[in-house]
């Protein structure tokens, strides 16, 4: 299976990007010192004109993608990034320093052989705070970004998952949940005509079909505004209850969405062949079982069933 964003890199090729990023001033509290309180993070400090540097950051970033996730790598081109340079008192480069929960723990100057360069990131690889994450550590934190909205970080590590096993299901699922985060429903649709049998008919890839179905139908829905006062001016216009639904799907609205559909089974569960009931179980279904909205909406649609 090859997976393609854009017409860029397959996933086995999205390591650099997902453990070994570049980062300034503006940005090292975050991308260092932050991310350090998760996984030890290395340090480089690197300029163009610096010979040493083009042997010596090539190898680093090889060896930190080796530990897959248990450590990370930061370059700081210290010509575009002086005054942090001065703030780390970098003197001469290259300069590599590790960093664990905000401080640095280790590191050391100049070129040096690669078997000292590996025991380097062996040391931080082993220390407790860089113990390799599993497999379900490393998809539970793809998820989280792609919860709060990072699909291009996520992406990254759903490839670099991947990139070791393409028949992961969930890692599958994730790039196709992140293809639909990035508004790029035709690539995600290529990628699932293009799945084998044994994955397509997985549980997680069949819930972001029946979500890639649900974009579809949401883009057609029309202008919520519109929809707004239509429902407005006659509460029993079951087919414009049930387009707002659907366009405030389309906006992110999720709860929006469910609260419409609820309301319109409320006045009438039988309109349309029970179209809001049916339509409800795939938003449940497209947004997960353990999903908080799924639990609570599913609680609030038994209640009137069985009102």
């Amino acid at each position: 299976m090859e997976i393609l964003i854009n017409g860029g890199p397959k996933a086995g090729q999205a390591g650099a990007e997902g453990w070994v990023k570049e980062s300034t001033t503006a940005s090292f509290v975050e991308d260092v010192l932050e991310a350090s309180a998760k996984v030890p993070v290395v340090v480089d400090f690197w300029a163009p004109w610096c010979g040493p540097c083009k042997t010596l950051g090539p190898l680093l970033e090889k060896l930190v993608k080796e530990t897959k996730g248990a450590v990370r790598m930061v370059k700081v081109n210290v010509d575009k990034n002086q005054d942090l340079a001065m703030q780390m008192r970098v003197q001469s480069i290259p300069a590599v320093y590790a960093f664990v929960n905000g401080r640095p723990v280790d590191g050391f100057v100049g070129a040096v052989p690669e078997s000292q360069v590996k025991a380097f990131i062996q040391r931080l690889r082993g220390s407790s705070a860089g113990a390799a994450p599993g497999l379900e550590e490393v998809l539970a934190e793809a998820k989280e970004l792609l919860a709060t909205g990072d699909a291009n970080t996520a992406l990254q590590i759903y490839q670099e998952v991947l990139a070791q096993d393409q028949q992961n299901a969930v890692a599958v699922a994730g790039t196709l949940r992140c293809l639909l985060q990035l508004d790029q429903a035709g690539q995600a649709q290529r990628l699932l005509d293009g799945l084998p049998s044994e994955l397509a008919g997985h549980a997680e890839i069949t819930a972001v079909r029946t979500a890639l179905d649900l974009a579809q139908q949401a883009g057609q829905a029309g202008p919520a505004s519109e929809l707004r006062r239509a429902v407005a001016v006659n509460p029993d216009d079951h087919q414009a209850r049930f387009d707002l639904a659907m366009a405030y799907y389309a906006t992110g609205e999720r709860e929006a969405a469910v609260d419409e559909l609820l309301e319109l089974f409320r006045r009438n569960r039988t309109w349309n062949d029970e179209a809001a009931r049916k339509q409800l179980l795939k938003l449940f279904e497209a947004f997960g079982p353990t999903d908080p909205l799924t639990v609570a909406s599913r609680k609030r649609l038994s209640s009137l069933m069985f009102a």
